[in-house]
């Protein structure tokens, strides 16, 4: 019997593009299906989280997640542009932000079609692995083309549907917050969150329990 799990997941997260790969490995080479279920980062939704941290936390954040990619091997470069418009220096989120609506749209668009894994995997690849200017030219038409989706058309239904897609995302964060948290990226299996990129043994580990066997 097949399982199931759903990957709560953010574009503005380091550490959720270092875990999506991994878990979409995971599909590829076991009998599960994860669901990825974008939600929007917390510059979005709570834009003083950044202001109240310690002053350390992003100087430390910085430097454990390019460790991390470097211990798993994943190419990781600084986002062309970051996702989120914001001040380094004073931690501020601008009030316009082009980016991260389009893209959480865009993966919730994907996620009705069954494919946001694929999808988020893709573009994350872009926007943290190092490419210039991923937002412009046909990067994003690419990624969606090599998840199996055509970008036009999720373009298109992310600025005719948006209210409803927005909605959606919503309920995805009061699903993650139901299973037990808040953050990303967290798995949830059988109602268990397995949160961070750290997890994903434990999550497996878990699914073993389960039943989960090689495909």
């Amino acid at each position: 019997m097949s399982l199931s799990a759903d990957l709560f997941w953010s574009f503005r997260s380091p550490y959720s593009y270092l875990a999506i790969g991994r878990y979409r490995a995971l599909m590829a080479s076991h009998d599960v299906t994860i669901n990825l279920r974008p939600v929007y980062p917390l510059a979005v939704r709570q834009p003083d989280f950044f202001e109240r941290n310690h002053p350390n936390w992003l100087s430390y954040t910085m430097r454990d997640m390019i460790r991390v990619a470097q211990f798993h091997g994943i190419p990781f470069g600084p986002p062309r542009p970051d996702p989120i418009v914001q001040n380094v220096m004073t931690r501020e989120i601008a009030a316009e932000q082009p980016y991260i609506y389009r893209l959480t749209r865009l993966g919730q668009a994907a996620s009705r079609r069954g494919k946001s894994l694929a999808f988020c995997d893709e573009v994350a690849q872009l926007i943290w692995g190092g490419a210039q200017d991923w937002h412009l030219g046909d990067h994003l038409a690419g990624a969606a083309k090599r998840a199996g989706l055509d970008l036009a058309e999720l373009d298109a239904e992310a600025q005719s549907d948006a209210e409803t897609l927005d909605q959606e995302i919503a309920a995805n964060q009061v699903a993650l917050e139901i299973a037990g948290h808040w953050g990303v990226p967290t798995l949830v299996f059988e109602g268990e969150p397995f949160f961070g990129q750290d997890r994903i043994e434990m999550a497996k580990w878990r699914m073993e329990q389960k039943g989960l066997r090689p495909r």
